[in-house]
Protein backbone atom coordinates (compact mmCIF):
# COMPACT_ATOMS: atom_id res chain seq x y z
CA UNK A 1 0.00 0.00 0.00
CA UNK A 2 1.20 4.20 -0.71
CA UNK A 3 0.00 7.65 -0.40
CA UNK A 4 -1.84 8.39 -3.58
CA UNK A 5 -0.02 11.91 -4.02
CA UNK A 6 -2.14 12.64 -6.89
CA UNK A 7 -5.27 12.48 -4.67
CA UNK A 8 -6.05 13.81 -1.24
CA UNK A 9 -3.49 13.81 1.38
CA UNK A 10 -3.49 10.69 3.17
CA UNK A 11 -5.42 8.73 1.64
CA UNK A 12 -4.72 5.16 1.36
CA UNK A 13 -4.50 3.28 -2.40
CA UNK A 14 -3.95 0.10 -3.13
CA UNK A 15 -1.76 0.15 -6.58
CA UNK A 16 -3.46 -2.11 -9.31
CA UNK A 17 -2.45 -5.99 -9.41
CA UNK A 18 -0.88 -6.64 -12.37
CA UNK A 19 -2.82 -8.61 -14.97
CA UNK A 20 -2.05 -12.33 -15.83
CA UNK A 21 -0.76 -12.77 -19.14
CA UNK A 22 0.52 -16.12 -21.02
CA UNK A 23 4.17 -14.96 -21.87
CA UNK A 24 4.68 -15.77 -25.51
CA UNK A 25 7.80 -18.18 -26.57
CA UNK A 26 10.85 -17.00 -26.30
CA UNK A 27 12.01 -17.30 -29.99
CA UNK A 28 8.56 -15.26 -30.86
CA UNK A 29 7.73 -11.58 -30.95
CA UNK A 30 4.86 -10.38 -29.76
CA UNK A 31 3.11 -10.18 -33.65
CA UNK A 32 3.88 -13.67 -33.56
CA UNK A 33 2.42 -15.06 -30.38
CA UNK A 34 -1.22 -14.93 -31.34
CA UNK A 35 -0.91 -17.21 -34.37
CA UNK A 36 1.31 -19.19 -32.27
CA UNK A 37 -1.40 -19.80 -30.11
CA UNK A 38 -4.26 -20.77 -32.11
CA UNK A 39 -1.93 -23.03 -33.89
CA UNK A 40 -1.49 -24.47 -30.85
CA UNK A 41 -5.29 -24.44 -29.67
CA UNK A 42 -5.88 -26.27 -33.34
CA UNK A 43 -3.58 -29.10 -32.64
CA UNK A 44 -5.35 -29.18 -29.30
CA UNK A 45 -8.75 -29.56 -30.93
CA UNK A 46 -8.18 -31.51 -33.63
CA UNK A 47 -5.95 -34.24 -31.77
CA UNK A 48 -8.86 -36.65 -30.58
CA UNK A 49 -10.34 -36.41 -33.81
CA UNK A 50 -7.75 -37.88 -35.54
CA UNK A 51 -7.47 -41.52 -36.88
CA UNK A 52 -5.25 -43.66 -34.32
CA UNK A 53 -3.24 -44.50 -37.50
CA UNK A 54 -2.64 -40.55 -38.38
CA UNK A 55 -1.14 -40.42 -34.60
CA UNK A 56 0.68 -43.27 -34.85
CA UNK A 57 2.52 -42.89 -38.20
CA UNK A 58 5.57 -43.20 -36.93
CA UNK A 59 5.08 -46.47 -35.65
CA UNK A 60 2.87 -47.57 -38.16
CA UNK A 61 5.34 -48.80 -40.36
CA UNK A 62 6.69 -52.71 -40.13
CA UNK A 63 10.07 -53.64 -39.46
CA UNK A 64 12.20 -55.57 -42.60
CA UNK A 65 11.45 -59.10 -41.54
CA UNK A 66 8.46 -58.76 -40.56
CA UNK A 67 7.17 -57.51 -43.58
CA UNK A 68 8.95 -60.08 -45.33
CA UNK A 69 7.45 -62.53 -43.64
CA UNK A 70 4.23 -61.04 -44.64
CA UNK A 71 5.49 -61.05 -48.01
CA UNK A 72 6.04 -64.98 -47.95
CA UNK A 73 2.46 -65.48 -46.71
CA UNK A 74 0.42 -63.57 -49.26
CA UNK A 75 2.22 -64.99 -51.80
CA UNK A 76 1.16 -68.32 -50.36
CA UNK A 77 -2.56 -67.66 -49.98
CA UNK A 78 -2.11 -65.71 -53.62
CA UNK A 79 -1.03 -69.38 -54.94
CA UNK A 80 -3.85 -71.11 -52.78
CA UNK A 81 -6.06 -68.82 -54.28
CA UNK A 82 -5.17 -69.72 -57.98
CA UNK A 83 -5.82 -73.36 -56.77
CA UNK A 84 -8.71 -73.07 -55.43
CA UNK A 85 -10.44 -71.04 -58.69
CA UNK A 86 -8.90 -73.80 -60.99
CA UNK A 87 -9.53 -76.92 -58.99
CA UNK A 88 -13.05 -75.44 -57.89
CA UNK A 89 -11.88 -76.02 -54.37
CA UNK A 90 -15.16 -74.45 -52.50
CA UNK A 91 -13.30 -75.33 -48.91
CA UNK A 92 -10.08 -73.58 -49.50
CA UNK A 93 -11.82 -70.76 -51.00
CA UNK A 94 -14.41 -70.58 -48.32
CA UNK A 95 -11.47 -70.06 -45.84
CA UNK A 96 -9.57 -67.38 -48.14
CA UNK A 97 -12.97 -64.84 -48.43
CA UNK A 98 -13.77 -62.79 -45.60
CA UNK A 99 -17.47 -62.67 -44.68
CA UNK A 100 -17.91 -59.30 -46.06
CA UNK A 101 -16.16 -60.11 -49.39
CA UNK A 102 -17.26 -58.21 -52.66
CA UNK A 103 -15.67 -59.11 -56.01
CA UNK A 104 -16.00 -56.81 -59.17
CA UNK A 105 -16.51 -58.69 -62.14
CA UNK A 106 -14.35 -58.11 -65.68
CA UNK A 107 -18.01 -57.05 -66.79
CA UNK A 108 -18.75 -54.93 -63.98
CA UNK A 109 -20.86 -56.61 -62.12
CA UNK A 110 -20.83 -57.28 -58.03
CA UNK A 111 -20.22 -60.27 -56.71
CA UNK A 112 -20.57 -61.08 -52.87
CA UNK A 113 -18.99 -64.29 -51.12
CA UNK A 114 -22.20 -66.37 -51.26
CA UNK A 115 -22.42 -65.45 -55.10
CA UNK A 116 -18.77 -66.66 -55.76
CA UNK A 117 -19.18 -69.57 -54.05
CA UNK A 118 -22.06 -70.44 -55.64
CA UNK A 119 -21.02 -69.94 -58.87
CA UNK A 120 -17.79 -72.12 -58.46
CA UNK A 121 -20.11 -74.78 -57.10
CA UNK A 122 -22.22 -75.06 -59.49
CA UNK A 123 -19.88 -74.90 -62.37
CA UNK A 124 -20.92 -71.67 -63.95
CA UNK A 125 -17.75 -70.05 -63.33
CA UNK A 126 -15.05 -72.43 -64.68
CA UNK A 127 -11.10 -71.89 -65.15
CA UNK A 128 -9.36 -74.05 -67.20
CA UNK A 129 -5.73 -71.83 -67.20
CA UNK A 130 -5.25 -68.89 -64.34
CA UNK A 131 -1.44 -67.75 -64.66
CA UNK A 132 -0.04 -65.23 -62.78
CA UNK A 133 2.28 -62.88 -63.07
CA UNK A 134 4.30 -59.48 -62.27
CA UNK A 135 2.57 -59.57 -58.75
CA UNK A 136 3.34 -56.70 -56.88
CA UNK A 137 1.96 -56.50 -52.86
CA UNK A 138 1.98 -53.62 -50.94
CA UNK A 139 1.49 -53.30 -47.22
CA UNK A 140 -0.24 -50.79 -45.48
CA UNK A 141 -0.48 -51.85 -41.88
CA UNK A 142 -2.82 -54.46 -41.55
CA UNK A 143 -3.81 -54.00 -45.27
CA UNK A 144 -2.01 -56.08 -48.22
CA UNK A 145 -2.55 -54.60 -51.48
CA UNK A 146 -2.05 -56.93 -54.39
CA UNK A 147 -1.81 -56.41 -57.82
CA UNK A 148 -1.06 -58.71 -61.05
CA UNK A 149 -1.38 -59.73 -64.08
CA UNK A 150 -3.40 -62.96 -65.46
CA UNK A 151 -3.77 -64.65 -68.53
CA UNK A 152 -7.24 -66.62 -68.36
CA UNK A 153 -8.85 -69.20 -70.38
CA UNK A 154 -12.40 -70.51 -68.73
CA UNK A 155 -16.19 -69.55 -68.57
CA UNK A 156 -18.82 -67.29 -66.24
CA UNK A 157 -22.34 -66.19 -66.18
CA UNK A 158 -21.56 -63.93 -68.42
CA UNK A 159 -19.72 -65.98 -71.25
CA UNK A 160 -16.12 -67.01 -72.49
CA UNK A 161 -13.56 -65.39 -70.85
CA UNK A 162 -10.43 -65.68 -72.44
CA UNK A 163 -7.62 -63.30 -72.61
CA UNK A 164 -4.84 -61.10 -69.95
CA UNK A 165 -6.67 -59.33 -66.96
CA UNK A 166 -5.28 -56.95 -64.34
CA UNK A 167 -6.59 -57.98 -60.80
CA UNK A 168 -6.37 -56.57 -57.76
CA UNK A 169 -6.91 -57.92 -54.15
CA UNK A 170 -6.69 -56.70 -50.94
CA UNK A 171 -6.32 -58.70 -47.79
CA UNK A 172 -6.67 -57.52 -44.37
CA UNK A 173 -5.26 -59.50 -41.26
CA UNK A 174 -8.03 -60.20 -38.61
CA UNK A 175 -7.79 -59.82 -34.85
CA UNK A 176 -6.70 -63.84 -34.87
CA UNK A 177 -3.45 -62.81 -37.18
CA UNK A 178 -5.05 -64.73 -40.05
CA UNK A 179 -5.16 -62.72 -43.89
CA UNK A 180 -8.76 -62.32 -45.30
CA UNK A 181 -9.32 -61.75 -49.01
CA UNK A 182 -11.89 -58.26 -48.13
CA UNK A 183 -12.10 -57.32 -52.17
CA UNK A 184 -11.37 -58.58 -55.98
CA UNK A 185 -11.61 -56.52 -58.94
CA UNK A 186 -10.53 -57.89 -62.44
CA UNK A 187 -10.78 -55.82 -65.50
CA UNK A 188 -9.43 -56.57 -68.99
CA UNK A 189 -5.94 -55.53 -70.71
CA UNK A 190 -6.69 -53.98 -73.94
CA UNK A 191 -4.19 -54.54 -76.91
CA UNK A 192 -2.83 -51.52 -78.34
CA UNK A 193 -5.23 -50.09 -81.05
CA UNK A 194 -7.96 -51.87 -80.16
CA UNK A 195 -10.87 -49.77 -79.42
CA UNK A 196 -13.08 -49.25 -76.58
CA UNK A 197 -16.84 -50.37 -76.78
CA UNK A 198 -18.94 -47.08 -76.11
CA UNK A 199 -20.60 -47.22 -72.94
CA UNK A 200 -24.49 -47.02 -72.59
Amino acid sequence: MGIDRANLAGIVSVPPMPRATIPAPMFLGRRMALPFSLVLLSAYWLAPHLPAQALSAPQAGMHRAEKHESRHEIDQLEETWRKAILNADISALDALLADDYMAITASGTLQTREETLNRLRSGRLHFSTLDLFDCKVRFYGTTALVTSRATVIGTSPDGPMEGNFRYTRVYVRNKTGVWKIVSFEASRIREAGSKTPPSR
